[in-house]
C-alpha cells in the first residue's frame, strides 16, 4: 500500500469521469453522484456513415436510445474552393463552384454571375435572366426529388427513392439537353449564359409537366400519406423560430419555423419578379414541416416552370462582353435562393484579371450548426431523420 494521490480520469461537471477531454456540452453523466444513473456512451456518427449525407463526424452522447448532447464536425471534404478561385480568371470560377454544392450547381454560378455582374457594371439580357431562372427552377426540382428519396430512406422507407430517380431522370436528360452536362454544367456565365434552348427542349419540358404534378402526387402519397412516417416525423426535430434566426437558418428550415422569408420574392434577381408563385410556410418548426414545406416548394418549382417556357422572351442569351474580363477594384455581394436557402457570394477586387478574395455564404452550413440544438432530446433514430430533414451538401458546406 501506498499514500501516493491516485491518479483519475478528468472530471466533468457532475463529477464522473472520462478518458480523455470532452467536446463542448457533452458529458458523461448529467445527475448528481446521490441519484441512481447509468454511464452514457458517447458515440461517433461519421465520418463515413451512410446516413451523414457525406463526410460528417456528429459525436452523440446517448442515454441508451436518447440523445443528451450531440456535436458536429466538419472539415474531411475540405478542398479550398476559395483559395483556388484567387488563382482563376473570372470565366474559370463557376468550374469550381459547380464542385461546391454539386447537387444544384446551377445557383452557385448564378450567384457568381450575379456578383461579378453587380461589381463590373454588365448589362444582362432579359431573354438570359429567363432562361437562368429556369434552369435554377428546374435544378431545384431535381435537388429535391434527391432529398425526397434519400430523406424516405432515412425513415426506413426503399421503395419511393426507386420512384424519385425515375423522375430524377427525365429532369437530368432536359438539363443535360440544354447544358451539355448532367452534374457540372458551367452554363452560366457573367453577361448572360452559355447557349439558347436548342432545338425541341421546350417539347421535351413541357412533356415532363405534363406528368410532373401526378408523379409528385404519386411520391407523396407513397411516403407522406403513410400514416407510420407522418407519425415518425411529428413532433421530432423541433426548430422553434427563435433558435432558426440565432442560427442564420434560411431557405426551407427557415420558413418551415414559420419566417416568411424567401429571396426570390423578397430580394427578386432575374425574372423572379415577373412571375407568380407562393412560398410555403411551417408552423411547428419539426421534420413534418420541413417535409410539407420542401414539398410545397417543388409544387411551386412545377408552376414557375409553366410560366417560364410559356413565357419566354425572344432576344440574344448573352450580351457583349470581353472574352478576358477584368472587373474594377471594389468588392460586392450577391445571393439567390437555392435549393438550401441564401447562398451568397462575397467578391473582392483589385483591379486585376482573377479575384482578390472569395468568399461563400453556404446556406447548408448554417442549417447544420443547430443540430447541436435540434438532435438533444430526441432518440438516435429520430437524430437520423432530422439531419436528413436539413438537406445538407458537404461539398458546399467545407468547399
Amino acid at each position: 500500500m501506498t499514500d501516493e494521490p491516485r491518479v483519475t480520469m478528468p472530471i466533468t461537471a457532475e463529477g464522473t469521469t472520462f478518458p480523455g477531454p470532452l467536446p463542448c456540452g457533452l458529458r458523461c453523466i448529467p445527475r448528481g453522484v446521490d441519484e441512481l444513473a447509468t454511464e452514457h456512451l458517447v458515440l461517433n456518427m461519421g465520418p463515413q456513415h451512410p446516413s451523414t449525407h457525406g463526410v460528417l463526424h456528429i459525436l452523440v452522447e446517448l442515454d441508451g436510445e436518447e440523445v443528451i448532447a450531440a456535436e458536429a464536425s466538419l472539415g474531411y471534404l475540405h478542398r479550398g474552393i476559395e483559395k483556388l478561385a484567387e488563382s482563376r480568371r473570372y470565366h474559370q470560377v463557376p468550374t469550381l463552384l459547380d464542385r461546391a454544392d454539386y447537387i444544384s450547381g446551377l445557383h452557385s454560378e448564378t450567384a457568381w454571375a450575379l456578383t461579378v455582374e453587380k461589381l463590373a457594371g454588365i448589362e444582362v439580357p432579359r431573354k438570359a435572366s429567363w432562361l437562368r431562372a429556369l434552369l435554377m427552377e428546374l435544378n431545384r426540382y431535381a435537388s429535391h426529388l434527391v432529398w425526397l428519396g434519400t430523406f424516405g430512406m432515412d425513415a426506413g422507407a426503399m421503395a419511393p427513392f426507386l420512384y424519385i430517380m425515375r423522375d430524377r431522370e427525365m429532369l437530368l436528360d432536359i438539363i443535360e439537353a440544354i447544358t451539355g452536362s448532367r452534374m457540372m454544367f458551367n452554363y452560366v456565365r457573367p453577361g448572360g449564359v452559355a447557349a439558347d434552348l436548342p432545338t425541341g427542349v421546350d417539347a421535351k419540358i413541357r412533356a415532363w409537366l405534363d406528368v410532373a404534378d401526378t408523379y409528385l402526387d404519386e411520391n407523396d402519397a407513397l411516403l407522406g400519406g403513410n400514416e407510420i412516417f407522418r407519425l415518425r416525423m411529428k413532433g421530432t426535430g423541433v426548430i422553434d423560430r427563435a433558435t432558426a434566426l440565432a442560427f442564420g437558418m434560411t431557405g426551407g428550415c427557415l420558413r418551415a419555423s414559420g419566417v416568411d422569408y424567401d429571396l426570390r420574392r423578397d430580394v427578386p434577381y432575374c425574372a423572379y419578379p415577373e412571375l407568380d408563385f407562393e412560398v410555403p410556410l411551417g408552423v411547428r418548426g419539426d421534420n413534418m414541416d420541413r417535409y410539407d414545406v420542401r414539398v410545397g416548394e417543388m409544387r411551386q418549382c412545377i408552376r414557375l416552370i409553366r410560366q417560364l417556357i410559356d413565357g419566354m422572351p425572344e432576344g440574344e442569351p448573352s450580351g457583349k462582353r470581353s472574352r478576358v474580363l477584368k472587373v474594377p477594384a471594389g468588392e460586392s455581394y450577391a445571393a439567390v435562393e437555392s435549393p438550401r436557402g441564401e447562398l451568397g457570394i462575397h467578391l473582392v477586387s483589385d483591379g486585376g484579371f482573377t479575384p482578390y478574395r472569395m468568399r461563400l455564404r453556404s446556406p447548408a452550413y448554417f442549417n447544420l450548426a443547430v443540430v447541436d440544438e435540434a438532435l438533444a432530446g430526441g432518440l438516435i433514430a429520430d437524430a437520423i431523420v432530422t439531419l436528413g430533414s436539413l438537406d445538407i451538401v458537404l461539398g458546399e458546406i467545407d468547399r
